[in-house]
């Protein structure tokens, strides 16, 4: 990989069910082999410089989905579970956080949820945030009404700042996102962690989801390392 690696690396993990329609095979398949697509990503960025990557598995918006859909995208945490525990054995493996609402979840993923991020919480590895039920514009209603609270607590308004609000984000106290790939060919970032991506590249590929590989990631990192970032200065 490129020596000039993102600490950050956030993936809209998009078109599964594209690349089901094209291989004449049910939606639901395409989200198993994007699944095992997303397991060999993260052990390709386990060799990089890499620090987090945050994979958009599940937004807000996505419960208007047909149920049948929404049901077996909620049977992903169980189904990934033997590949959570396999990349999380030891102490340098992976360290998993959650980032979205958890209130609508079920009580057997909410369980999952601690019993993964509790497992891996000392492992100085890659860092995955699985962004589950999450939304940006909810992030920040959330965020607003934490704030809001502890205003009527005693707060004084002039204390909020850009920092407050952010430790008050769902992924708190992750860096902000320094490379944004989405994958299949659309160009938006539909609600996903745009406040810590104020300053991130965007990448898009044509390729879907369950293709996405190791040479698929290089391209994302090559561009990545052409960029001239400057954080709203000019060049030196």
């Amino acid at each position: 990989m490129q020596t000039k690696t993102p600490t950050h690396v956030a993936m809209i993990l998009d078109g599964n069910g594209r690349w089901a329609k094209a291989h004449n095979k049910p939606r639901t398949q395409g989200h198993v082999e994007g699944a095992k697509a997303l397991k060999k990503v993260i052990q390709t960025l386990e060799k990089t410089a890499c620090q987090v990557v945050s994979i958009f598995v599940f937004s807000t918006e996505n419960w208007r989905r047909p149920k049948a859909e929404v049901d077996f995208l909620m049977s992903l945490p169980k189904r990934f579970q033997k590949d959570i525990d396999e990349l999380s054995k030891d102490s340098t493996g992976i360290k998993v956080v959650f980032s979205g609402r958890k209130d609508r979840l079920s009580p057997a993923n909410q369980a999952l949820i601690e019993k993964y991020e509790a497992q891996s919480k000392t492992n100085t590895g890659l860092i995955v945030n699985v962004c589950l039920d999450y939304g940006f514009k909810d992030e920040m209603v959330h965020a607003t009404q934490a704030i809001a609270k502890a205003v009527q607590n005693g707060l004084a308004v002039e204390a909020i700042d850009e920092s407050l609000l952010e430790s008050h984000l769902y992924t708190h106290p992750l860096p902000p996102v320094d490379l944004v790939i989405r994958t299949s060919g659309e160009r938006r970032l539909s609600n996903f962690l745009l406040w810590q991506s104020a300053y991130a590249e965007l990448y898009f590929t044509e390729t879907y989801w369950p293709d996405f590989d190791a040479a698929e990631l290089q391209k994302a990192f090559d561009f990545y390392a052409s960029r001239d970032r400057r954080f709203g200065t000019v060049e030196s």
